[in-house]
């Protein structure tokens, strides 16, 4: 997983304000401290979503050598030109530009604004810089180019990932957003030092969308953080559950009546599991039905379907709950962890008053000790057995 903290700007197409002198400002630090701070918690979200941690997790301000080196190649090779004290990738050079965005470079050519005036073509892109129209710049490296400067943030990515995954792997992620631009340059540059297909499978996530019908985003000023949604009630495991419910390539429509959805659709899947815990064998016939979903690109919701058609189906509670465990290696929804809460004895003791009511006919009482228990933040439900109370 990379981690681009060197400072870049608001726009792919080299223009706009730096996005980490734009945070420093604001929160009154320096760019080197905003990068570790999100960092920081990028890396705590990422655990509370359950998300497995990625065997290396790259910065590229580490990373500048692997960068310069890249470089130094694409220049070689002939693929580059010195403009104005920076460094530029010469599109015309490479002959496959805009593959992946399937762009018409002599109609689209207008959709780049604030064009920076040492390039000779609008769709060429930055490498390195060594004149940066920030004068209080702060993030800058010695380079082969005269003066300390720092590399575009395209060649960030080219450069680690081919450090670590090989000059050709399988699967890209990233944002639709990125596919026009960011993507674009760096098959451009990748593809051009080795002369060979980069990546074999590119995964595009759509947007988080919210109510107004705008993506969310920092610059929509419609931005929610995972610490919000943890303090109006939701924990991370419901947004994941909730994020589960949509295709990865289609928008994700959120509101806080369709996360309260999947709060509680999630609450009903533990509810089932503690219910179901036991031995048991591991259902092929579910499995077989969760796999063609799953590899079906990722086919998620309907993963959630087979699931709650297991969870409704005449199995055994074993063999529904070991197959439950087996479909949450994929989910991530910490199923296996899952355990039945340790309820207060003021609760206990208020409930079994209120059976007392009950079996005396106070209904009355009975009703004022039920109030009492959900003020408490707990539900009591009448059983066979007498009285269940669970966390509201």
């Amino acid at each position: 997983m990379n981690i681009t903290d060197v400072g870049h700007l608001t726009s792919d197409a080299d223009s706009g304000e730096d996005k980490m002198l734009k945070g420093a400002k604001r929160e009154k630090k320096t760019v080197w401290e905003v990068a570790e701070f999100y960092t920081q918690a990028f890396e705590r979200d990422i655990k509370k979503l359950n998300i497995l941690f990625p065997d290396i997790f790259c910065k590229a301000t580490e990373h500048i050598k692997e960068q310069i080196e890249l470089v130094k190649k694409l220049e070689k090779k002939g693929f580059t030109y010195f403009a104005g004290g920076n460094v530029y990738f010469d599109v015309s050079k490479f002959k496959d530009y805009g593959k992946l965005a399937r762009l018409d470079l002599s109609r689209e050519g207008q959709a780049r604004v604030d064009q920076d005036k040492n390039k000779r073509n609008k769709y060429d892109f930055g490498l390195w810089f060594t004149k940066s129209k920030f004068q209080d710049q702060e993030m800058k490296w010695k380079s082969p180019w005269g003066a300390t400067g720092y590399p575009g943030w395209h060649v960030e990515c080219s450069a680690m990932s081919m450090k670590y995954l090989g000059e050709k792997f399988d699967i890209h992620c990233g944002g639709m957003d990125l596919i026009p631009v960011h993507h674009t340059n760096e098959i451009a540059q990748s593809e051009a030092v080795t002369g060979k297909k980069w990546v074999n499978y590119w995964l595009h996530n759509e947007f988080v969308v919210m109510n107004s019908g705008k993506k969310m985003s920092k610059s929509s000023g419609e931005f929610i953080t995972l610490a919000v949604l943890e303090e109006k009630g939701f924990s991370p495991l419901d947004y994941r559950y909730f994020c589960l419910g949509t295709h990865y390539r289609n928008p994700l429509m959120f509101s806080w009546e369709a996360l309260e959805g999947a709060k509680n659709s999630f609450k009903k899947l533990v509810e089932k599991v503690l219910e179901f815990k036991d031995k048991g064998k591991v259902s092929k016939k579910y499995v077989s039905m969760f796999l063609k979903a799953i590899n079906d690109d990722m086919n998620t919701p309907q993963a959630l379907a087979v699931m709650w058609n297991l969870v409704n189906s005449k199995l055994s509670k074993g063999d529904k709950y070991v197959t439950l465990l087996e479909f949450d290696r994929v989910l991530g929804l910490g199923l296996e962890d899952v355990k039945k809460d340790k309820i207060p004895a003021t609760v206990v003791k208020l409930a079994k008053e209120r059976l007392k009511a009950r079996l005396a006919k106070d209904w009355k009482k009975a009703d004022l000790l039920r109030s009492q228990i959900e003020e408490l933040g707990y539900v009591v439900s009448d059983s066979a057995d007498g009285f269940e109370v669970k966390k509201s």
